[in-house]
């Protein structure tokens, strides 16, 4: 009775003593459907094998035997009605019942032997300890397995515990994690499936992202284990999601975006009207998601299709709200992603950003930076030229040029840029454009000896050049030749960087500008380039030995200001 006694508390004994001798007793009875029975013969008797051999005592495996015993004795019910001649409940029925049991029975065969086989035999631990960043690639790959043991095999907090420590390795830096997990292809689709599930799916996400993010090869078998729509889905504002879930797999999309090898599936799995309403936001997104689609947006931007899609779906007036409403993040990825729809050469998205008020916000977004930003930050300054460079791209645009013509404000900004920053791109908007009204122009004096200065600038490579079509441009207005003139400092500079000795400065550009200050017949400039020492300069780079264009330059304004000194020399002589 003792023995009898601990069977009845022991489902391991159940198993053993009772229900397998009785179950291969009946597989080998029964005579209706033979082979069916044989396979369940077989695996009874690699249960029969892996129980008798086990000493495992891991919480997962007592949990196993435990509901292995209502199954085999439901197994031991159905061979004992196959038994009956009279086949009970009929036969086709029978033939459905025995293939259930038999499914389940390999399905828990599988998952005793993934336990026996990748678990560990610690008895005390209910997690393996997480390894360390100098931790072996095979304990890792331990650790690894046995997570995923519990994922597919395990209750619900055996689950979390193994989110929770798939997670913690990544977070450790452990060496090639990322890879290992991703070459667990099991452990990766086990991962993914549980993003669906109600209390696991925040965990999940929050790991899937930082697969996705980790690494190229990590990012890569997530992709093609089907992570990419879950994750979309997790992300759409129209369906219900927690905000951590919707934040991780909002920064597992943009990881996706952002690499080549999968941003077209992005698009494929219709991401472009998700995103786009992410960054709309609804009061269930985040401002981080938010930032993050945005992000998405900007690389996706790249390609045509998306970029029609893009249009298509509104994205125009969402993003351009996001530049003056949203977080720094967010404004600095939806400026991007303007800046790359109006590079695009397709003067129909221009035309869209035009008429859907992008520009005007763009506008709005660098008088706020100005106006608050008395000494920037570089992420301000960084801001400031994605906006110019967006500005820039669109100006070719007649509309587009219009507006900014008709601005005055706006070339104030420019020249404020110019002056506080050494803004490269408001340099060339000033070289490009031109204000409607005069007092704008000579407003813009302020800032031409910034642009001098430019000039002596090596980086970026086009610096110099745009600062001398700026300058030529100023210059054609006669009051800002007089000012410039005035400004001995600047005089000085340009004659320096005429010199021939100073290679720092290609000769073309402060010949170009000498040649700018000297037009148009006033004397002030003469004088001052000539007090300056411009003459002798320019005679050395006219006698030769530079470039053609360059010589020419020299000789024409040595010209235009030695030529008024010998008009002025011959009138005194006559008049003695």
């Amino acid at each position: 009775m003792t023995n009898v006694a601990e069977d009845d508390a022991d489902p391991l004994a159940i198993i053993l003593h009772r229900l397998l001798p009785l179950l291969l007793a009946a597989a080998l009875s029964v005579k209706t459907f033979v082979s069916r029975w044989r396979l369940v013969h077989s695996n009874l008797l690699r249960l029969q094998s892996l129980l008798s051999g086990s000493s495992c005592c891991h919480p997962l495996f007592v949990c196993l035997v435990r509901s292995l015993v209502p199954e085999l004795s439901g197994l031991l019910s159905l061979s004992r009605r196959c038994l009956d001649p009279s086949l009970p409940d009929g036969k086709l029925h029978l033939q459905s019942d025995l293939d259930i049991a038999s499914s389940t029975l390999a399905l828990r065969l599988h998952d005793l032997g993934l336990l026996l086989l990748h678990s560990t035999s610690a008895s005390s631990a209910i997690v393996l300890p997480v390894p360390s960043p100098s931790a072996s690639r095979a304990d890792v790959v331990l650790f690894v397995r046995d997570a995923f043991a519990r994922l597919q095999i395990g209750g619900l907090d055996l689950k979390l515990d193994a989110l929770q420590s798939l997670q913690d390795l990544l977070n450790s830096g452990a060496a090639a994690a990322a890879e290992i997990v991703a070459g667990e292809g099991a452990t990766t689709a086990a991962v993914l499936r549980l993003l669906d599930h109600p209390v696991l799916r925040d965990r999940a996400a929050a790991l899937t992202a930082s697969l996705a993010a980790a690494s190229a090869a990590s990012r890569r078998a997530v992709f093609d284990e089907g992570g990419l729509g879950p994750l979309l889905r997790l992300l759409d504002p129209s369906l219900a999601a927690p905000a951590a879930a919707r934040d991780r797999a909002a920064a597992a999309v943009a990881a996706f975006a952002a690499d080549p090898a999968s941003a077209w599936g992005v698009a494929a799995y219709g991401g472009v009207p998700i995103l786009v309403a992410a960054c709309r936001g609804d009061g269930s997104v985040s401002p981080s998601a938010r930032a993050l689609a945005a992000a998405a947006l900007r690389n996706l931007a790249a390609a045509d299709d998306a970029r029609a899609a893009m249009v298509e779906e509104g994205a125009v007036p969402t993003l351009a709200d996001l530049v003056v409403s949203g977080t720094p993040d967010a404004r600095r990825n939806a400026a991007l992603c303007l800046l790359s729809l109006a590079s695009a050469a397709d003067d129909r998205i221009r035309s869209t950003l035009i008429q859907e008020s992008a520009l005007q916000r763009l506008l709005q977004s660098l008088v706020h930076d100005n106006s608050h930003n008395s000494s920037s930050s570089s992420s301000d300054q960084e801001l400031q030229e994605i906006v110019l460079k967006a500005i820039q791209a669109l100006s070719p645009h007649p509309a587009c040029s219009r507006i900014l013509r008709s601005s005055p404000q706006f070339f104030a900004q420019l020249a404020d840029l110019v002056r506080r920053s050494g803004s490269v791109t408001a340099a060339a908007l000033l070289g490009d454009l031109s204000p409607d009204d005069d007092a704008a122009n000579r407003s813009l004096a302020l800032c031409m000896s910034a642009l001098v200065r430019m000039m002596e600038s090596s980086k970026p490579p086009t610096a110099q050049e745009t600062a001398a079509r700026a300058l030529a441009r100023l210059l054609s207005v006669k009051s800002n030749r007089r000012e410039l003139a005035r400004d001995e400092k600047s005089v000085m500079r340009l004659v320096q960087m005429l010199d021939p000795r100073n290679e720092d400065v290609a000769k073309r550009f402060p010949v170009s500008v000498v040649l700018a200050m000297t037009a148009g017949g006033g004397s002030g400039a003469r004088k001052r380039l000539t007090e300056a020492g411009a003459c002798q300069a320019l005679q050395k780079l006219a006698a030769g030995g530079s470039d053609g264009d360059v010589a020419a330059g020299a000789r024409k304004a040595l010209q235009r200001i030695s030529g008024n000194r010998f008009r002025s020399l011959f009138s005194i002589g006559w008049s003695n």
